[in-house]
Protein backbone atom coordinates (compact mmCIF):
# COMPACT_ATOMS: atom_id res chain seq x y z
CA UNK A 1 0.00 0.00 0.00
CA UNK A 2 1.09 3.21 -0.98
CA UNK A 3 1.92 5.72 2.24
CA UNK A 4 0.62 9.24 2.22
CA UNK A 5 3.19 11.31 1.78
CA UNK A 6 3.61 14.92 4.44
CA UNK A 7 2.09 16.93 1.70
CA UNK A 8 -1.06 14.54 0.81
CA UNK A 9 -2.03 14.43 4.98
CA UNK A 10 -1.94 17.86 5.11
CA UNK A 11 -4.49 18.46 2.08
CA UNK A 12 -6.38 16.22 3.38
CA UNK A 13 -6.26 18.07 6.56
CA UNK A 14 -6.93 21.21 5.19
CA UNK A 15 -10.07 19.70 2.94
CA UNK A 16 -11.29 18.26 6.44
CA UNK A 17 -11.74 21.71 7.07
CA UNK A 18 -13.20 23.17 3.84
CA UNK A 19 -10.43 24.21 2.13
CA UNK A 20 -11.60 23.66 -2.05
CA UNK A 21 -7.97 24.89 -3.05
CA UNK A 22 -6.65 22.00 -0.76
CA UNK A 23 -9.31 19.62 -2.48
CA UNK A 24 -8.17 20.90 -5.41
CA UNK A 25 -4.32 20.10 -5.39
CA UNK A 26 -5.37 16.80 -2.99
CA UNK A 27 -6.51 15.10 -6.37
CA UNK A 28 -5.24 17.05 -9.33
CA UNK A 29 -2.49 13.53 -9.15
CA UNK A 30 -5.72 10.97 -9.72
CA UNK A 31 -8.17 13.16 -11.82
CA UNK A 32 -7.00 11.50 -15.12
CA UNK A 33 -6.48 8.16 -13.84
CA UNK A 34 -10.09 8.82 -12.32
CA UNK A 35 -11.45 10.28 -15.71
CA UNK A 36 -10.04 6.86 -17.57
CA UNK A 37 -11.76 4.48 -15.29
CA UNK A 38 -14.86 6.25 -15.74
CA UNK A 39 -14.02 6.30 -19.35
CA UNK A 40 -13.74 2.90 -20.17
CA UNK A 41 -16.77 1.95 -17.41
CA UNK A 42 -19.15 3.76 -19.46
CA UNK A 43 -17.61 4.04 -22.89
CA UNK A 44 -18.95 7.59 -23.83
CA UNK A 45 -17.17 11.10 -23.13
CA UNK A 46 -19.92 13.25 -21.71
CA UNK A 47 -21.58 10.21 -19.40
CA UNK A 48 -17.36 9.73 -17.79
CA UNK A 49 -16.93 13.74 -17.32
CA UNK A 50 -20.07 13.83 -15.68
CA UNK A 51 -19.63 10.86 -13.52
CA UNK A 52 -15.99 11.75 -12.57
CA UNK A 53 -17.62 15.30 -11.44
CA UNK A 54 -19.99 13.04 -9.82
CA UNK A 55 -17.33 10.89 -7.96
CA UNK A 56 -14.77 14.06 -7.29
CA UNK A 57 -17.87 15.65 -5.45
CA UNK A 58 -18.40 12.34 -3.46
CA UNK A 59 -14.85 12.21 -2.84
CA UNK A 60 -15.11 15.95 -1.12
CA UNK A 61 -18.12 15.26 0.28
CA UNK A 62 -16.87 11.82 2.39
CA UNK A 63 -13.14 13.09 2.98
CA UNK A 64 -13.64 12.85 6.69
CA UNK A 65 -14.61 9.18 5.93
CA UNK A 66 -10.98 8.48 4.81
CA UNK A 67 -9.19 6.65 7.62
CA UNK A 68 -6.06 5.51 5.79
CA UNK A 69 -6.61 2.02 5.68
CA UNK A 70 -6.03 1.89 2.13
CA UNK A 71 -4.07 4.31 0.08
CA UNK A 72 -5.67 7.53 -1.52
CA UNK A 73 -5.84 6.26 -5.20
CA UNK A 74 -7.41 3.03 -4.18
CA UNK A 75 -9.72 5.13 -2.13
CA UNK A 76 -10.77 7.74 -4.89
CA UNK A 77 -11.07 4.62 -7.60
CA UNK A 78 -13.19 3.10 -5.48
CA UNK A 79 -15.49 6.03 -5.06
CA UNK A 80 -15.08 6.46 -9.27
CA UNK A 81 -15.88 2.82 -9.62
CA UNK A 82 -19.20 2.44 -7.63
CA UNK A 83 -20.30 5.58 -8.61
CA UNK A 84 -19.97 4.23 -12.49
CA UNK A 85 -21.70 1.21 -11.46
CA UNK A 86 -24.44 3.06 -9.65
CA UNK A 87 -24.85 5.08 -13.40
CA UNK A 88 -25.07 1.61 -15.40
CA UNK A 89 -27.29 0.24 -13.08
CA UNK A 90 -29.75 3.50 -13.36
CA UNK A 91 -29.10 3.43 -17.01
CA UNK A 92 -29.27 -0.40 -17.46
CA UNK A 93 -28.24 0.24 -21.01
CA UNK A 94 -25.04 -1.34 -22.95
CA UNK A 95 -22.30 0.95 -23.08
CA UNK A 96 -18.92 0.60 -25.22
CA UNK A 97 -15.40 -0.58 -23.47
CA UNK A 98 -12.31 -0.06 -24.86
CA UNK A 99 -9.91 -2.80 -24.43
CA UNK A 100 -6.40 -1.73 -25.13
CA UNK A 101 -3.88 -3.60 -22.70
CA UNK A 102 -2.62 -6.74 -23.18
CA UNK A 103 -3.29 -9.14 -20.04
CA UNK A 104 -0.17 -9.62 -18.00
CA UNK A 105 -0.93 -13.51 -16.85
CA UNK A 106 0.09 -14.45 -20.06
CA UNK A 107 -3.61 -15.36 -21.32
CA UNK A 108 -3.83 -14.51 -25.00
CA UNK A 109 -7.83 -14.99 -25.23
CA UNK A 110 -8.84 -12.19 -26.16
CA UNK A 111 -5.77 -10.01 -26.74
CA UNK A 112 -5.04 -8.29 -30.31
CA UNK A 113 -1.51 -7.89 -30.93
CA UNK A 114 -0.71 -4.98 -33.71
CA UNK A 115 2.70 -5.28 -35.58
CA UNK A 116 3.26 -1.44 -36.21
CA UNK A 117 3.95 -1.86 -39.78
CA UNK A 118 0.50 -3.17 -40.88
CA UNK A 119 -1.61 -0.54 -42.12
CA UNK A 120 -3.49 -1.35 -45.01
CA UNK A 121 -6.92 -0.48 -45.53
CA UNK A 122 -7.38 -4.25 -45.21
CA UNK A 123 -5.80 -4.70 -42.04
CA UNK A 124 -7.27 -1.88 -40.29
CA UNK A 125 -10.47 -2.45 -41.18
CA UNK A 126 -10.17 -6.44 -39.86
CA UNK A 127 -8.94 -4.55 -36.90
CA UNK A 128 -11.50 -2.70 -36.22
CA UNK A 129 -14.10 -5.36 -37.16
CA UNK A 130 -11.98 -7.46 -34.03
CA UNK A 131 -11.98 -4.60 -31.67
CA UNK A 132 -16.19 -4.06 -32.45
CA UNK A 133 -16.46 -7.93 -31.91
CA UNK A 134 -14.62 -7.28 -28.37
CA UNK A 135 -16.09 -4.59 -27.28
CA UNK A 136 -19.91 -6.12 -27.83
CA UNK A 137 -18.65 -9.58 -26.01
CA UNK A 138 -17.24 -6.90 -23.01
CA UNK A 139 -20.42 -5.45 -23.33
CA UNK A 140 -22.54 -8.16 -22.61
CA UNK A 141 -20.74 -9.21 -19.45
CA UNK A 142 -22.38 -8.94 -16.45
CA UNK A 143 -21.61 -5.43 -14.61
CA UNK A 144 -19.47 -7.08 -11.88
CA UNK A 145 -17.43 -9.22 -14.70
CA UNK A 146 -17.31 -6.26 -17.02
CA UNK A 147 -15.90 -3.81 -14.07
CA UNK A 148 -13.33 -6.57 -12.99
CA UNK A 149 -12.24 -7.12 -16.64
CA UNK A 150 -11.56 -2.88 -16.96
CA UNK A 151 -10.26 -2.85 -13.33
CA UNK A 152 -7.52 -5.56 -13.56
CA UNK A 153 -6.80 -5.37 -17.73
CA UNK A 154 -7.24 -2.19 -18.94
CA UNK A 155 -6.03 -0.19 -15.94
CA UNK A 156 -3.62 -2.60 -14.66
CA UNK A 157 -4.40 -2.52 -10.83
CA UNK A 158 -2.83 -5.70 -8.76
CA UNK A 159 -5.25 -7.93 -7.06
CA UNK A 160 -4.20 -6.77 -4.14
CA UNK A 161 -5.40 -2.99 -5.29
CA UNK A 162 -8.75 -4.16 -6.55
CA UNK A 163 -9.33 -6.33 -3.68
CA UNK A 164 -8.84 -2.64 -2.10
CA UNK A 165 -11.31 -1.29 -4.15
CA UNK A 166 -13.96 -3.63 -4.39
CA UNK A 167 -14.00 -4.52 -0.30
CA UNK A 168 -13.24 -8.39 -1.10
CA UNK A 169 -10.29 -10.96 -0.57
CA UNK A 170 -7.54 -10.77 -3.13
CA UNK A 171 -8.43 -14.80 -3.69
CA UNK A 172 -12.53 -13.76 -4.59
CA UNK A 173 -10.80 -10.92 -6.89
CA UNK A 174 -8.69 -13.72 -8.60
CA UNK A 175 -12.07 -16.02 -8.96
CA UNK A 176 -13.71 -13.06 -10.25
CA UNK A 177 -11.51 -12.22 -12.87
CA UNK A 178 -11.22 -16.03 -14.02
CA UNK A 179 -14.62 -16.28 -13.90
CA UNK A 180 -15.17 -12.86 -16.32
CA UNK A 181 -12.11 -13.73 -18.45
CA UNK A 182 -13.90 -17.88 -19.22
CA UNK A 183 -17.51 -15.73 -19.85
CA UNK A 184 -15.86 -13.62 -22.13
CA UNK A 185 -13.58 -16.22 -23.81
CA UNK A 186 -17.43 -17.86 -24.70
CA UNK A 187 -18.31 -14.95 -25.73
CA UNK A 188 -15.86 -14.13 -28.10
CA UNK A 189 -16.12 -17.66 -29.21
CA UNK A 190 -19.52 -17.55 -30.07
CA UNK A 191 -19.09 -13.81 -32.25
CA UNK A 192 -16.17 -15.25 -33.85
CA UNK A 193 -18.13 -18.11 -35.53
CA UNK A 194 -20.91 -15.67 -36.00
CA UNK A 195 -18.56 -13.31 -38.32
Amino acid sequence: MKRLNQQEISLIEKTKQGDILSFEKLIEPYQKKAFNIAYRMLGNLEDANDITQEALIKIYKSINKFEGKSSFSTWIYSIVSNTCIDFLRKKKKSQVVYLEQQDDTGEKTYQIEVADEMNTPEYLFERKEMRNIIHDAINQLKVDQKEIIILRDINGFSYQEIADILKCSEGTVKSRISRARNSLRILLSKKLQEA
